[in-house]
């Protein structure tokens, strides 16, 4: 990279490594960094990432097969690397409260790894994809970045840990890095079919289908829903900022929220369909309500939310209709 000596903002990256590239967020991340001209490389160990995602740009991307937990892969991957985009996680609060120890190497091992196989080969810039599931269930009416984190789950813990790797990982060796607190990310190319499904292609899928969505709970719980064209430009954003934005954590979300009814609702509304949705027992380590503060990000960052709930969920509706057979099966 080179740098701006008026913005103190560095230039595209060359070469862009994106861990869990063959996902749901890593993949759009991979089209976004094509179609601006980087070179990406992508390290995947399919655990939870689909080959699919990747079929129309395989031919343009070097692969890395591994785990990010094996050091000998991620020496392989960085290679000639000058950012990382860290996406490879497994996220989800119920798979941390059953397997705790195997997400703990994902998710924590796995970011350690990598942050000390980047400050070994000289990479400059370092993504991490935090979560807001840091916060807890703080009383606050918007979650801003200064809050005291209250994690209730293992996997809320975990990606806690990872900020805390980065911000010393740049405090003691210079690593630029910046952590995004994901809120709610929701698009197309979201695995609906996991018992772990998160909730938006969990609902989109079941009410094309005329079956009711599963709200676990009143349903009046709320939620900061990002579409995920949000979340690429907010990574975007982090990669171009000065160096004096690094070694901090940001949120990255619309800064609204709404209730899980109201969801259901909107799609709905959309469908053109009036689907009452199904209650059942509310989970354990799940949080009552969630809407980012984004100031600091729009501050820091220069980044703004520029896709609301409502345009997200009619695109994400859209993607899931024309391929409702394939949901079906």
């Amino acid at each position: 990279m080179t740098l701006d000596q008026q913005t103190g903002a560095r230039s595209s990256p060359r070469r862009v490594l994106v861990t869990g590239g063959a996902g749901f967020i890593g993949s759009h991340l991979v089209r976004a960094l094509l179609a601006r001209g980087d070179e990406v490389v992508v390290i995947d160990n399919f655990e939870t990432g689909q080959r699919a995602n990747l079929a129309e740009v395989a031919d343009r991307i070097r692969l890395v097969e591994g785990s990010i937990a094996d050091a000998a892969a991620v020496a392989d991957a960085l290679e000639g690397v000058d950012a990382v985009l860290h996406e490879a996680a497994l996220p989800s609060v119920p798979k941390s409260l059953e397997r705790p120890v195997d997400t703990h190497r994902a998710n924590v091992v796995g970011t350690l790894t990598l942050l000390e196989g980047c400050r070994r080969m000289g990479v400059q810039r370092f993504v991490y994809a935090a979560s807001s599931s840091a916060y807890g269930d703080h009383a606050a009416e918007s979650k801003s970045e200064d809050l005291e984190p209250r994690p209730k789950s293992p996997y809320a813990v975990q990606k806690l840990a990872g900020e805390y790797y980065c911000r010393v990982f740049h405090a003691l060796y210079g690593l630029q890095t910046v952590a995004l607190r994901y809120f709610n990310v929701f698009g197309a190319r979201q695995n609906p079919k996991s018992q772990y499904a998160a909730v938006v292609p969990a609902f989109v899928t079941r009410m094309l289908a005329g079956r009711p969505p599963i709200v676990h709970g009143d349903g009046l719980q709320s939620r900061d829903f990002t579409y995920i064209d949000n979340v690429i430009e907010a990574n975007l954003a982090a990669l171009r900022a000065p160096s004096s934005a690094c070694g901090r954590v940001y949120n990255a979300a619309c800064g609204d929220s709404i209730t899980l009814l109201r969801l259901v609702a909107s799609i709905n509304e959309i469908l053109g369909t009036s689907i009452e949705p199904q209650h059942v027992e509310a989970r354990a380590g799940d949080v009552r309500h969630s809407r980012a503060d984004v100031s600091a990000a729009a501050e820091a960052l220069g980044f703004r939310a520029a896709v609301s709930v409502d345009d997200g969920l009619r695109e994400t509706v859209a993607w899931y209709a024309a391929r409702v057979e394939d949901f079906q099966k």
